[in-house]
């Protein structure tokens, strides 16, 4: 049905609809279900994720490892006291936090697109919903519109961290992430995919290396910046900011970066803060080596 950015771009300028209403069909089509089926298994991952998200609002959710937890709570009690960047920022990131402690606690979570990047969709459309006053249906609408980004990345690049480093996992969630908000603050298609650009740009060549080989630090921090950056790249893209270079050509460029960074920095934990003293300190403990 589409499989590049231009693609569906240019289908819902001919449809006049939205990002989400094209991927709505699409699945119903892929699936042999009726939209309605659809809408509400969409549902039932938004339930999951709002479960995600608010677990280690209240409670310090530990990983299994040790090597996380508690940090939501952290964030989003203090979000309630005068902050640098504000309470919406900082209830963003205790919502991020408390997805990765959730996963690295074998907890449930929705996988969109990675389980290493599994709190930054859920943080930004909670998060933004809030802010905008937008209703249940109007944060599933979202999710297909991330569902959309995601698929024409995944054809034509990866989100995987093995292949294209953290940039490929935690760059990706925020590009979706972008445009699914951008759609439900009322921006047009065009403002998603600017959106989306915009965030995979902030995040070029980041790389990937999990401590002692687990998906814990440094990536629930990075899912909290992550949501960050979908939040701004989502206000610069309804402010009318464009990215100069179009999706497909950002996401290609997203690809060849990811292709040319050493193994050591793809998800191996043999490079970057894995590599440190400190990393290598805590593999051992953890492991028992």
């Amino acid at each position: 049905m589409y499989t590049t950015g231009k693609e569906l771009l240019e289908m819902t300028k001919e449809k006049n609809c939205k990002i989400s209403d094209l991927v709505l069909e699409y699945e119903a089509k892929l699936h042999s279900l009726t939209t309605d089926e659809i809408n509400e298994k969409m549902k039932n991952n938004l339930h999951i994720m709002v479960e995600s998200a608010n677990k280690g609002l209240n409670e310090a959710v530990k990983s299994v490892s040790g090597l996380i937890g508690g940090d939501a709570k952290r964030t989003h009690d203090y979000a309630t006291k005068k902050t640098l960047c504000g309470e919406t920022i900082n209830k963003a990131m205790a919502r991020a936090l408390s997805c990765s402690e959730v996963n690295a606690a074998m907890g449930k979570i929705v996988a969109a697109p990675t389980a290493g990047s599994c709190g930054i969709l859920p943080a930004a459309v909670i998060t933004a919903a809030e802010v905008l006053g937008a209703s249940e249906e109007d944060m599933v609408r979202a999710l297909f519109t991330a569902s959309g980004i995601g698929q024409i990345i995944v054809r034509n690049a990866t989100v995987a961290g093995a292949e294209g480093g953290c940039q490929a996992e935690c760059g990706s969630a925020a590009a979706m992430s972008a445009a699914a908000i951008v759609e439900m603050a009322g921006g047009t298609p065009e403002m998603s995919f600017n959106a989306a650009c915009i965030a995979i740009k902030n995040v070029l060549g980041l790389v990937c290396d999990p401590i002692a080989g687990l998906v814990e630090a440094p990536c629930a921090k990075r899912n909290s910046s992550g949501v960050v950056n979908a939040l701004t790249s989502a206000d610069l893209a309804l402010a009318g900011v464009k990215s100069i270079v179009p999706f497909d050509e950002v996401v290609e460029a997203m690809y060849e970066v990811g292709k040319a960074l050493p193994h050591t920095l793809r998800e191996t934990a043999l490079g970057g803060m894995a590599a440190t003293p400190t990393g290598i300190k805590l593999r051992k403990e953890i492991l028992g080596e």
